[in-house]
């Protein structure tokens, strides 16, 4: 089990390896190391701490963990077991390999079922005889835009594992990605979802608040974005 944010870890790294310097859209913008936000706007001092009986394995586009609008790095804030990995159709990292392979685990990829075969597709993590049995559910999450999550969706160490599809009521409210994930939600409301198909609904209702923290920091001084604040 990890106890950092492996997704700020990922990034760290591939950094280190990077040999041009990654400019962002806003890179001249000093931010929290962190949160990755203006350190004016820092919401480190919001992370909340909270038990989960679920992990997160996130699988990311080249370059998808160094842009600050992704909410992946918000859950691994919140879930401690939380891993990150980036793609590889044919040369996956073998830690990766190990962790799906790992006893402990249920791997899950959450996606939509329309792209999957029938007998692979579930509607609640709590179905799966291996999580009945006391296997922690391991969520995967495809992350990047969604042309780039379709195309990780085909590799083939994720053939035979289950799917559970999100179908969301409305659309995202997350308004700061051109292409939405899973349908126009975004992988930390995403995440809210499944947690809640988990059971794990005080884990779901702090990565909500969260996440809802985080989105109208992000937003400040973006007035582009046409942004309005609704009841959470």
């Amino acid at each position: 089990m990890s106890d950092t944010n492996s997704v700020l870890k990922l990034r760290t790294q591939e950094l280190a390896k990077a040999t041009r310097v990654f400019n962002a859209r806003g890179s001249k913008v000093k931010r929290c190391e962190q949160c990755l936000l203006p350190a004016t706007d820092c919401i480190c001092a919001s992370k909340p701490r909270v038990s989960s009986h679920c992990a997160f394995c996130f699988i990311m586009y080249t370059g998808e963990c160094y842009k600050p609008s992704n909410t992946g790095r918000i859950i691994a804030d919140v879930i401690a077991d939380n891993h990150a990995f980036v793609w590889d159709r044919t040369r996956p990292d073998t830690s990766l390999l190990a962790l799906l392979a790992n006893p402990d685990y249920a791997p899950i990829v959450v996606f939509p079922q329309q792209y999957a075969e029938a007998e692979r597709c579930i509607n609640s993590p709590l179905e799966l005889v291996a999580v009945q049995n006391g296997k922690i559910p391991l969520f995967i999450m495809l992350d990047g835009t969604w042309r780039e999550a379709k195309k990780m969706f085909k590799s083939p160490y994720l053939a035979t594992l289950p799917v559970l599809g999100i179908q969301p009521e409305q659309s995202s409210r997350y308004q700061l990605r051109e292409a939405a994930h899973l349908h126009q939600l975004c992988t930390a409301e995403v995440a809210v979802e499944v947690l809640k198909l988990a059971n794990d609904n005080a884990a779901a209702a702090a990565l909500a608040e969260y996440f809802a923290v985080f989105r109208r920091a992000y937003i400040v001084g973006k007035p582009h974005l046409n942004f309005t604040e609704s009841a959470e």
